[in-house]
């Protein structure tokens, strides 16, 4: 049973890696309202793998000021993440990029084809899933 919910809240993400330049678009409520904010930074660390408790941290730079965020990867806030760009490192935690100005601040940029998107999951097939599931337990 504990399996099987854990499997429901993950959620089909692109690969992420450190260097990459994401656009992850949050759902933000404000008093009744929901609305989403994109995020548009890089990724200069990725935390506890690929299960629920994955993050990764996100940073730009906002009028000469270091914007950071951490993110879980499979929150139910993030509607959708998008891969823009993505840089050759030699690094799996990009923390130099903190200090670093200039050239020095810059990364080498891969070949790479289109933007790849994940979005959440519909909610109509998690509850097909989960319906699913049950009936396979009873039987």
């Amino acid at each position: 049973m504990k399996t099987t919910i854990i499997k429901n809240q993950l959620k089909a993400i692109p690969q992420i890696r450190p260097g990459d330049t994401l656009k992850v678009h949050q759902k933000i409520k404000e008093g009744e309202k929901e609305r989403i904010q994109i995020f548009e930074g890089i990724v200069i660390a990725k935390k506890h793998g690929e299960g629920v408790s994955g993050t990764i941290t996100v940073r730009k730079v906002v009028d000469g000021v270091g914007v950071e965020r951490i993110f879980p990867i499979h929150s139910p806030l993030l509607s959708k993440i998008e891969v823009v760009k993505s840089a050759k490192v030699r690094r799996s935690k990009l923390y130099y990029i903190r200090h670093a100005k200039g050239k020095k601040a810059r990364l080498k940029l891969k070949e790479f084809v289109g933007a790849v998107v994940a979005e959440e999951p519909k909610a109509e097939t998690v509850k097909d899933v989960a319906v699913e599931e049950i009936e396979k337990t009873t039987e």
